[in-house]
């Protein structure tokens, strides 16, 4: 499939509603050097989606998030979240953002409670709403009982449920996930995906999940293949199957991603 907007969007970005979705991208393009990290890559998701961006390691999945996050600037293209864009609306565009990236950023020297409370300071949420989401958020996920642990003491699926839980305090309407089931047990993986879930449900949060588990893929809405900055599929995880032309979404996933590898390689 061609890197083009996917027939649910296409409507609303046609219509100048740009805003209806909760990310776009259009002709995104980022490089360095002589390499071309993301290929004038384009798509929108909608609003309470659970996505899996999958490719493999070098797809282009980190360098999308870093420039979705405000860390990197694109050279090309634009990219919005929550209508507002990163480029020349970053403050709103952050506002409506939430991010669990692969290395952890929480300081293992403090408590639970005190990390999660440093980053609602930072976000300006008054004390008692901080305490109020703080202990919502801990119960949620199971963790209530460590919320005095230093963070060094958790394992590193109650690591995970920290970040999940501070990256939503805010309430954002869009969350990004970077490979953040990387290093868990599949009982963790399995815990963080149903938290995701359950926020879509009650909130309406748009989730875009970084993956290369095709796995984790099958369990989203929609599902984003990536392959050497550009998009490969897009669909649900039984179009994205046929599209890719294999017996199920792993062995597709392999053949063409492989294929493209060896094609760049003769290249």
């Amino acid at each position: 499939m061609s890197d083009t907007v996917p027939p649910e969007a296409a409507a609303a970005l046609a219509s100048g509603q740009a805003g209806t979705m909760a990310i776009e991208l259009h002709a995104l393009t980022k490089r360095y050097g002589q390499r071309t990290a993301l290929d004038s890559l384009s798509f929108a998701i909608a609003t309470r989606c659970f996505a899996a961006l999958l490719g493999p390691n070098g797809a282009g999945k980190s360098t999308l998030f870093q420039i979705l996050t405000g860390l990197f600037a694109a050279d090309g293209g634009e990219a919005l979240i929550a209508g507002h864009s990163i480029r020349n609306q970053p403050v709103a565009a952050l506002a409506a953002l939430g991010v669990v990236f692969q290395q952890s950023s929480l300081d293992l020297d403090l408590s639970v409670e005190r990390n999660l409370r440093f980053h609602a300071a930072l976000h300006g949420l008054p004390r008692a709403t901080a305490a109020e989401r703080i202990e919502q958020g801990c119960i949620a996920l199971g963790i209530a009982k460590d919320r005095q642990r230093a963070v060094r003491e958790l394992s590193g699926g109650n690591r995970r449920k920290v970040e999940l839980v501070r990256a939503l305090l805010h309430r954002p309407s869009v969350l990004l996930m970077d490979e953040a089931s990387v290093g868990l047990d599949p009982a963790s993986r399995r815990d963080l995906l149903a938290a995701l879930r359950a926020d879509v449900a009650a909130r309406g949060t748009t989730v875009l999940w970084a993956t290369h588990l095709v796995e984790e893929a099958l369990q989203a809405d929609r599902v984003l293949v990536l392959h050497q900055g550009k998009l490969l599929a897009d669909g649900t995880p039984a179009d994205v199957t046929v599209a890719l032309g294999g017996a199920s979404l792993e062995s597709g996933f392999i053949q063409r991603t492989n294929a493209g590898r060896k094609e760049a390689t003769a290249a």
